[in-house]
């Protein structure tokens, strides 16, 4: 769709918001664009997540929320669910994806910097969990947020809605970095991430959202150790050379 764009640059999926004109506010149609957009990424090392123009999200489109307040009871539960599937696909992603965020993170806006790994953001970029000045809450987005921010910010953040800058979401662990020069600073993080094995980096996310226990954090490095992938990055290492992947 017109209002999102898809490019594949190498090994890096590209997923860019396209509505610059309303500040890549969410619809229902990005919505599902942009859940089916991160369910098949196909083989893609690192997603790159960003929004065209001044503004990365400035959460829900003013039209959109003018129709959802019409709606039922049963349709804004099928409404929150689509906005759910959508995170979740960002989430559950395998690839690692990084947000680059720049002028309003608002909202949902929010909630897709804190569903990615890595969000660099730019020392003027603007936040707020604004639900509650709408008389509403940041029920959808809290499970990814609160994974990032911790019950301690979002107890200030989450009542009051407040909007707060970029070095405050990097004390409080929404973003991992705050960069003058936005776009070098994704593409050091991506050259760091294309860096790695492809199916290492995927591991590594996975040992982040599913917390293996002792038992199968075992498991999990023995396979790695003696996959394809493993025995070539050991013997790179050994013989003083870069692995496969890398050339």
């Amino acid at each position: 769709m017109a209002a999102l764009r898809i490019e594949r640059d190498g090994a890096v999926l590209r997923i860019t918001l396209a509505r610059p004109d309303r500040r890549n506010a969410f619809d229902a149609a990005l919505i599902a664009a942009l859940a089916e957009a991160f369910v098949d990424v196909g083989r893609a090392r690192a997603i790159v997540l960003a929004g065209d123009g001044p503004s990365f999200c400035a959460g829900a489109d003013v039209d959109w929320m003018r129709a959802s307040a019409e709606l039922s009871y049963e349709e804004n539960v099928a409404d929150a669910n689509a906005m759910r599937a959508m995170f979740e696909a960002i989430d559950g992603c395998p690839a690692p994806v990084v947000a680059r965020v720049q002028g309003h993170a608002l909202g949902g806006g929010v909630g897709l910097v804190a569903a990615s790994d890595i969000a660099i953001a730019a020392p003027d970029a603007v936040f707020a969990f604004s639900e509650v000045k709408l008389g509403i809450i940041p029920a959808v987005i809290s499970p990814f947020a609160l994974a990032k921010i911790g019950p301690a910010a979002a107890r200030r953040l989450f009542v009051t809605g407040e909007r707060f800058d970029a070095e405050t979401a990097l004390r409080v662990g929404l973003v991992s970095e705050v960069a003058s020069d936005l776009d070098a600073a994704v593409d050091r993080v991506v050259a760091e991430l294309l860096a790695a094995g492809p199916l290492a980096a995927r591991w590594a996310k996975r040992i982040v959202r599913e917390r293996p226990d002792g038992p199968e954090t075992a498991r999990w490095i023995a396979e790695r150790r003696t996959s394809e992938e493993g025995q070539e990055g050991l013997r790179a290492f050994l013989e003083k050379r870069k692995p496969a992947w890398r050339d």
